[in-house]
């Protein structure tokens, strides 16, 4: 039997067990390791996301851990063996759809299934990153990771795979551009790291005053300027910095806030990109399309992270370039999972995080 966090409503999770799958010719195991948690599971666990889940389902979209079994024809596809560690894609596309052969398979329409949110009445159940296994479907995707990283680190992989996907693909930073993030959480940061990465010139983090600690850490990270979103008027501030220019890049990433997005379409500059990351549940956000328009603005939703952004986060961490270990905050065991979440919301009195995983074995 398999051992698995399961989410049965808003707030409401309890360890459940599951029969261990039987594999064929064509699919594989997964034993987790380390399973990261992002502000996505805070939100889907208080149950702001609306009706988006059907429940029960095991939650866990940022899996790492060592291929424990695998057939034949999957070991042959994916290139690997028991016993290699790999990092899990969220996304179980078709491979076969118009979407899916032009390179678009985030936006699979008939997609198989969607690590940590498919629900339990799915055989066999095991879809989620919160477990002690997670089921490889035939057309999951896999990427190897090195085994000497820890798995606090390694896990990193979505959150970066993240930042390199908004700041870099989406974002399209180039070496000298200045680059405005707002909101200091995990992507934030990781999205720092990714704008550094890529050669941007200037990178400026916006945070709130109970985000110092934060905005403390990017410096670390290599900001060079941070802002009091809640002290300062965040786009007097960029223009001061940017000698009235405005950024040429700026990445909106704060969840459920709507005046960030205002102040993103103020403070890039004229013809810069702004792409929209944060999620807004079922809050308006009020859009000043003249201002999109005058301003001849690139505005970008970003949707999910791909193969290649995958890629370059896990080279990324395998560099040591960065010092990672200073965004993990604290790992949890599985029975711990709510607590987790709760202590990455900020709602566990006396504790604060950046950055928290769990491991399902202990």
């Amino acid at each position: 039997m398999v051992r698995a966090a399961v989410q049965t409503g808003p707030r409401a999770l309890e360890i459940r067990e599951f029969p261990r799958p039987r594999i064929g010719a064509d699919d594989g195991l997964l034993r987790v390791e380390a399973c990261g948690i992002c502000g996505s599971d805070v939100e889907q666990y208080k149950g702001h996301l609306g009706d988006r889940f059907t429940f029960p389902l095991i939650p866990g979209h940022e899996p790492l851990g060592i291929v424990e079994e695998v057939g034949e024809n999957a070991a042959r596809r994916w290139g690997v063996r028991p016993g290699d560690r790999v990092a899990l894609e969220i996304m179980v596309p078709c491979h076969s759809c118009e979407r899916c052969l032009s390179g678009q398979y985030l936006s699979c329409g008939d997609r198989q299934a969607s690590h940590g949110y498919t629900p339990v009445e799915r055989e066999p159940g095991l879809w989620g990153g919160l477990a002690e296994y997670v089921y490889l479907h035939p057309n999951s995707i896999l990427h190897k990771v090195r085994g000497d990283i820890p798995a606090e680190l390694a896990v990193l992989f979505n959150p970066l795979g993240a930042g390199v996907r908004w700041a870099c693909e989406l974002g399209g930073t180039r070496l000298g551009d200045t680059v405005l993030i707002l909101g200091c959480g995990q992507r934030g940061l990781t999205s720092l790291i990714a704008a550094r990465a890529a050669g941007a010139g200037t990178v400026i983090v916006t945070g709130l005053e109970r985000d110092r600690a934060k905005l403390d850490l990017a410096r670390d990270f290599g900001a060079d300027h941070t802002i009091v979103a809640d002290a300062e008027d965040v786009v007097e501030r960029v223009a001061d910095l940017t000698g009235g220019a405005g950024a040429d890049v700026v990445l909106e990433l704060t969840p459920l806030a709507a005046e960030p997005v205002i102040d993103a379409l103020r403070a890039v500059r004229h013809g810069g990109r702004v792409v929209l990351a944060g999620l807004k549940g079922d809050r308006t956000v009020p859009m000043d399309t003249d201002l999109l328009v005058n301003k001849a603005i690139t505005l970008v939703g970003a949707y999910g992270v791909d193969a290649r952004a995958y890629g370059e986060a896990i080279r990324i961490i395998e560099s040591g370039r960065f010092p990672l270990e200073k965004m993990h905050t604290r790992t949890f065991e599985l029975a711990e999972t709510a607590r987790a979440i709760e202590t990455l919301a900020g709602d566990v009195p006396g504790e604060s995080a950046v950055h928290v995983a769990v491991r399902p074995g202990g």
